[in-house]
């Protein structure tokens, strides 16, 4: 008998999609399971000896793991495939790999700096879900200044999206010089565009935004554009935050 596992963790150990992604494709009819249509997230299925289908295509729990860091330029989205069609992320990984992997999270389009990719649906999990407080730090230049009572406003949480307050922020003043201000700041959520929408919050507008750091793992000094392996330390560390 073969190990029993819910559907959407299947389709995450399949390196389709994340489990929060595979929850959607179930919800949307998108899934088949020995060649029925399942919309039940509470499903389980007996691996090898269940069928699975996405998009009526057959897959299969993959053996080998990517886990990747990418220095992620401006004017690329963070997903797989684009309905646009414009440059994703996962055209600067190589071609062998990225038909397999996905982002972990998201920058927006504009945005710079660290982004995970992996196909490993758990690893994905543990690093984005809001229960596990992973934190995120971003060096932000803002045109202008930002008020002692801005800082004071974001350290204490401020009111996004409407009705949504955020978690209190790390935040400290870098630099400043000709008309911009260089700010840290460190964030656990991730919301659509949040760093962005803080600032604008308390009056201030972002120029540049780049993530250096999630956890304990840093961006450090690859380049641009570039991406590497995560080290089994780094993965150890991510997985067990």
């Amino acid at each position: 008998m073969g190990e029993i596992v819910r559907l959407q963790k299947y389709i995450a150990m399949c390196g389709v999609a994340s489990r929060r992604a595979a929850e959607t494709l179930i919800a949307e009819g998108k899934v088949r399971v020995n060649g029925q249509i399942v919309r039940e997230l509470g499903t389980k299925i007996e691996i090898g000896a269940d069928e699975v289908a996405v998009h009526n295509k057959p897959i299969k729990a993959t053996q080998k793991k990517y886990y990747i860091m990418l220095n992620k330029p401006s004017g690329y989205v963070s997903t797989a495939k684009d309905q646009f069609e414009r440059p994703t992320v996962v055209d600067l990984i190589g071609e062998e790999i990225s038909s397999r992997i996905f982002p972990v999270g998201r920058l927006d389009y504009e945005t710079e700096g660290l982004l995970l990719l992996t196909n490993d649906g758990d690893f994905t999990y543990r690093v984005t879900h809001p229960k596990f407080h992973m934190d995120k730090t971003y060096i932000a230049t803002l045109k202008g200044g930002i008020t002692v009572r801005g800082l004071q406003q974001l350290r204490k949480g401020v009111v996004i999206d409407e009705d949504f307050k955020t978690a209190p922020a790390e935040v400290e003043i870098m630099d400043a010089v000709n008309g911009q201000t260089v700010v840290k700041i460190t964030i656990h959520e991730g919301r659509n565009r949040q760093v962005r929408k803080m600032f604008e919050a308390v009056g201030s507008k972002v120029t540049h935004l780049q993530r250096i750091q999630i956890g304990k793992i840093e961006l450090g000094t690859l380049p641009l554009g570039r991406w590497r392996y995560l080290t089994s330390h780094e993965v150890t560390y991510l997985m067990n935050s």
